[in-house]
This record gives C-alpha cells, structure tokens and sequence, in this order.
C-alpha cells in the first residue's frame, strides 16, 4: 500500500467501507494517522475495527478533523453529510485526494489522469498498455481495478520514472482539489449522471475541474469532438494537445484487433497522444496498440459459434457508449449484420445517438425494464424481438443470425433491473452464449 508522512498526526473520517474505503483506513492508520471509520454495514465495521475507532460523521463532533474521506458513490447533492461538514469546517474528499496529497512524499513519478463520459476504461487500460510496453513501470486504478492507495508505490526503473494511470469518474473529481495531472486526459462529454449536478452544465463543470488543476507546463490531451469538450480545451491551462477520430488510419487501426469502430479510433487517438507526451517513440506505441487486448465487457468476444459471432458490451449503460459499437460492424453488400441485445433500466426515453447506426442493424432484442418502451421505438426501423430475459434474447438471436453475423449485447442501459451490475449482465451473457454449444 501507499504510506506517507503527509498523514502522520493528522485525524480523518472515513464513510463507506468497500474497497476502496477499506484500502483509505489501511494507508492512513499505517501513515500514523488517527481513523473514525463508518459503514451502515456491520461487517464491513468490524473489518476495520481492530485498525481505526468507529464513529458516525453524522453524528461525532467533527471539530479538528483533517478531513472527511466519502466514497464516490455518496451523492454530495442530496447527503446530509456536505452540510455537517460544510458548518464544521471540514473538506469532504476522496482517496484521489489522498493520493495527490502523498505524492510529495512518493518517489519521484508522474501520473495520467482520464476522463470522459465513454471510453474511459478503454483508453485507460490502453494507455497502461503501452506505458508498459514502453518498458516504464506503471500502475493502474481509480475508477478501474485495484484503489490505488493499495497498490505498492512505484520506484524508478532504467526506463525513467514510474506512471500512475488513473481513471477518474466525475465523482472522483469531484472530491479531489490538488491533483495536478503531468497528463490529463478528456474522451467526451454527452448527458450523464444529472441526478448528481446542477443539470448538465454542473456536470460538464466537474469534468473541467480536471484541467483547472494542473500547471501550465504540464499536458492537456482533448479530443475536441463536442462543444464542451472545445471549450474545456479553450480554458485549458495546460500545454494543449487536441486529437479527433479522423487522426487515425483506417488501414493501420484494421491492424489493431481490439481497437475496432469509430470509438475506438477516438481513444486509440487519444492513447498515441498521451505516449508521445510520455516521451514514448512511436513505433512503441504502434506496436502496442496491436498488442492490445479488450477488457471484459466492452467489445470483448465471447465467442463464434456456427459462424456468428457474440460480442459483449455489457459496460455500454447508455444510448451515446452503445452508438459507436453499432458502428463497428457496418453493413456488408447492403445486409444488415448486428443483432442488438438491449435493454435494462434506462437512462433516458430515447435512442438518438444510435440512430445513425440502425442500418447497421438486421434484428433487435430487448430486454428487462426499459425493453417494452424501446421495442415501441425501434419497430418502425427494424424486426424486434421484444425477448423480455438475456437468456431468451441470446437464444432467439442464436436462430436467427447467418454466418458473418454479429450478435452483440450493447445494452444502452443500466443493469440493475436484473443483475447486480454491468459485470453480472456480462457474465450472464457469456453464460448463456456458452450454453449454445
């Protein structure tokens, strides 16, 4: 883990115990700091109660304390504890935060920080990958794989100094003041998460927060394809580096195999962007982005049975992360080839950013919640299967599609409806699609 004397002496509160709040306690009790830990879960209270006192923010005096540490997930908007710290006195933050504030302690680094509404988890095991490759030691996390205040901190190796590579939600953002990126990273900004702001004016204010953090000398990376992406980068203090879609050859991205669509081509452009600010030469970077390998959930391959094959977007929750898959598969010969799996809790009641796409498309199938209202809407360009369940969906898919087909689970929704989240709808998918053998 991540220890530094920025926290000796110094008393926290920490609200919410899951991974990444449990990583929080473990680095700032080892730290020499003083811990007040609180999670509404029992067990998640004893896990800790052998390391940090517990106590309720909502409820102890808060008087003298360093700081309120929340997970991402405690909507500031509407929590009573914003305010209670707000009269205490206390800045509410996250362990991004942390992080920043322990970086003067760390040996020496630099770090790439990742933001967007879609891509993000692409581009940032993407950029991870190359800096690897690179042969620089790096780390990842964030809003992606392991907390990183968990993982060990990174040495200089014969290459230069390590990299951190964070992906950041706008959550995460929201509760980090003094994170100054040596590259930040902007994919896109389309409506998202308005439960959370003042309409998407607030949301597109957090994402901009990223840039107003960092130095003049260090580097602002925008893929300037949407208006407030433009005028993020048109405020950017930072030394600026626009990239768009088009910047990348059809032909070489034919030779990155899990690098395929229009979307792809947008965080493909942005990766080469943030390597060569890294110093890395490009035919490192080129030879990475061949190497590349999807993450679960997001354009992964399941599998190809009777020559169909069954794509996983599971992570795809809302019609503008969807749009660009129902691109990665244009019509051959003037057939249709996609068999959209859809469905789920919705985020909004249409599915405009997909529609460019629907020639794209032989047969729908929709699923869960939102799928009656979305079989309405898609009726009148295309045959739907309004198939209610996954499993249902991918079987009836399974006797439809031809050889050359695609059958792909690009949801455009939330997953909550019926599965735990993204990851169960996932697994359940590739279940299923494995059933059919």
């Amino acid at each position: 883990m991540i220890v530094s004397q920025a926290f000796k002496g110094k008393t926290y509160a920490v609200l919410g115990l899951a991974r990444s709040g449990l990583a929080t306690v473990e680095t700032l009790v080892a730290s020499g700091a003083r811990v007040v830990a609180w999670d509404s879960r029992e067990e998640a209270r004893a896990a800790v109660a052998d390391k940090a006192e517990l106590g309720d923010p909502m409820e102890i005096d808060l008087a003298g304390f360093d700081g309120i540490v929340v997970s991402p997930g405690v909507p500031l908007n509407k929590h009573p504890i914003a305010m209670r710290a707000k009269i205490a006195g206390v800045p509410i933050i996250g362990d991004i935060e942390l992080f920043a504030l322990a970086r003067p302690t760390l040996p020496p680094h630099k770090v790439v920080g990742i933001t967007g509404t879609n891509g993000k988890s692409t581009t940032t095991a993407l950029i991870h990958h190359i800096i690897e490759q690179a042969g620089f030691l790096a780390r990842m996390g964030g809003n992606i794989g392991l907390p990183i205040l968990g993982q060990e901190p990174l040495e200089p190796n014969l290459h230069g100094v390590g990299v951190y590579v964070l992906e950041l939600s706008s959550y995460q953002i929201d509760l980090t003041h003094s994170l100054d990126c040596d590259v930040a990273v902007l994919l896109n900004i389309t409506p998202d998460h308005l439960d959370r702001y003042n309409g998407f004016a607030g949301y597109v204010a957090s994402k901009a927060r990223l840039f107003a953090m960092q130095s003049a000398d260090h580097v602002a990376v925008i893929a300037t394809e949407d208006e407030p992406s433009r005028g993020i980068a048109a405020s950017a203090p930072a030394q600026l580096r626009e990239v768009k879609a088009a910047d990348i050859d059809g032909e070489d991205q034919l030779g990155w195999p899990s690098l395929q669509g229009p979307h792809n081509a947008q965080n493909a452009a942005v990766a080469i962007a943030v390597g060569q600010a890294l110093g890395i030469d490009d035919a490192t970077i080129m030879a990475a982005l061949a190497s590349y390998a999807s993450l679960p959930h997001r354009m992964q391959a399941v599998g190809t049975y009777n020559g169909v094959l069954y794509v996983n977007d599971s992570k795809a929750t809302n019609a503008a992360s969807t749009a660009p898959a129902l691109g990665a598969w244009p019509a051959r010969d003037g057939k249709p080839r996609i068999h959209w799996i859809l469905g789920g809790v919705a985020k909004s009641d249409n599915l405009d950013e997909c529609a460019p796409y629907y020639g794209n498309i032989a047969h729908a199938y929709t699923i869960g919640e939102a799928g009656h209202m979305f079989a309405d809407l898609l009726r009148p360009h295309m045959a739907v299967d309004d198939s209610e369940m996954l499993s249902a969906a991918v079987r009836r898919a399974a006797r439809i599609a031809q050889p050359g087909d695609v059958v792909l689970l690009s949801p455009a929704c939330a997953s909550f409806d019926q599965f735990r989240d993204f990851e169960a709808r996932g697994d359940a998918f590739a279940a299923a699609v494995n059933a059919l053998e």
